[in-house]
């Protein structure tokens, strides 16, 4: 899983962004300015992507749920280590 993540994670945020250029161009084939169909862009993609890329975003969360598992690990051990409680 560990391996996987790195590529999770960025094939979720080249899709998060995907979702914002397409809603953006579509409101702007419908003569809204450019810089308020981004905006309004940014605001619908956020729960359209919450749709529509949700086994993604469960991958990517799970990932980030056991790098920070693994990192507070280390990190009591680090401490353990440090007060001399290793058993090394």
């Amino acid at each position: 899983m560990e391996a996987h993540f790195g590529r999770d994670l960025t094939l979720y945020t080249a899709a998060r962004i995907a979702l914002v250029a397409v809603v953006t161009a579509v409101l702007v084939v419908f003569k809204i300015p450019l810089l308020v169909a981004l905006a309004v862009a940014v605001v619908v993609a956020f729960p359209l992507s919450m749709l529509l890329l949700r086994g993604l975003n469960q991958r990517v969360t799970a990932g980030m749920a056991k790098r920070g598992e693994s990192r507070r690990a280390e990190r009591e051990r680090l401490r353990a280590e440090l007060r001399g409680d290793s058993d090394s």
